[in-house]
């Protein structure tokens, strides 16, 4: 049966298939990452991963992968393959797309950054299908985007479209990673209601999930420190609503698992600061912790119809 390898690489572990033409799950397996072993053993751990899945799909599904798409985090340089930088992982300038097509015997690789290889499943099998402009937030560690035109990903110039975790929004806000004070991520992220809940709580050990689910029971400091990541967060938003105009916004990661605690005063709060703009729908992502590995598969399938066109 034709098929393809689709791999996500996260900072912990890795997620895989092998995906079919119409997009059916063929066989799926998760890895650990091994990123305590140093960059090199990352790499090692990835190309003899697809490997086996190389292995699996011969033994059962009776031929070998046509093409295989990975999705890695950190800098990625797609077009020409390489896994730029990533600073949880330690890597630089892998040319991972090389190194994957060497070790599966020649096939055609497509090479895609985590969170835009994550947008495009969700936007065309997931939350965003049928929207033809939409921009994908997942909050998690960090905020990142990914945005949607017309059934692809815009990567920008440089490969860094769709970074809204780093729009100011408090300017007297934390110090961020990257230089600037009061970027999105330092105050509406699951890692930044985190500190910011255990700071408030007095409980060093308690996380954004706990921090919701004291908003749910009307905990007023819980309500509090909640209102300020969703306020912070519309501001953001709407920042990047008035620059894109997106048909939906789709909003996933950790911090979305809270359901309508955390989209109930969002919507309110988008609402609340737009004035001559179109409000998209703000929905949840749909696909969860494998639209990553989804999207590594359309990229592989992707590349084929790339190859066959041309």
């Amino acid at each position: 049966m034709k098929h393809v390898i689709a791999l996500d690489v996260g900072g912990t572990g890795m997620k895989a298939a092998l995906v079919g033409a119409d997009g059916a799950l063929l066989h799926e397996a998760r890895r650990a990452t091994g990123r305590e072993r140093g960059p090199d053993a990352v790499v090692e751990s990835i190309l003899a991963f697809a490997a086996d899945l190389r292995a699996y799909g011969e033994e059962h599904l009776g031929e070998s992968a046509v093409a295989a798409g990975v999705a890695v985090p950190g800098i990625v340089d797609a077009e020409n393959g390489i896994a730029v930088y990533a600073s949880n992982l330690g890597w630089r300038d892998v040319p991972m797309r090389d190194l994957l097509g060497e070790r599966l015997g020649g096939v055609p690789v497509a090479l895609g950054h985590d969170v835009r290889t994550g947008g495009l499943a969700e936007g065309r099998i997931g939350a965003g299908k049928g929207a033809d402009r939409f921009l994908f937030v997942p909050l998690g560690t960090g905020i990142a985007g990914a945005i949607g035109i017309a059934g692809t990903i815009e990567s920008g110039a440089h490969g860094y479209a769709g970074e809204i975790g780093h729009i100011v929004v408090r300017p007297d806000g934390p110090d961020c990673g990257c230089g600037q004070r009061g970027c999105l991520e330092t105050l509406a992220s699951a890692s930044a209601v985190t500190r910011a809940w255990a700071t408030a709580s007095g409980d060093p050990a308690a996380d954004a999930a706990d921090c919701a689910k004291a908003v749910e029971s009307g905990d007023p400091a819980a309500v509090e420190v909640w209102r300020n990541a969703v306020d912070a967060l519309a501001a953001g938003l709407v920042t990047a609503l008035t620059l894109l105009d997106p048909r939906a916004l789709i909003i996933g990661g950790g911090l979305a698992e809270a359901g309508e605690t955390l989209f109930t005063p969002l919507r309110a709060a988008v609402e609340e600061r737009v004035t001559f703009q179109k409000l998209p729908h703000i929905v949840p992502a749909a696909l969860g912790d494998t639209a990553g590995c989804l999207g590594a598969g359309l990229l592989a399938w992707d590349l084929l119809s790339t190859e066959v066109s041309a």
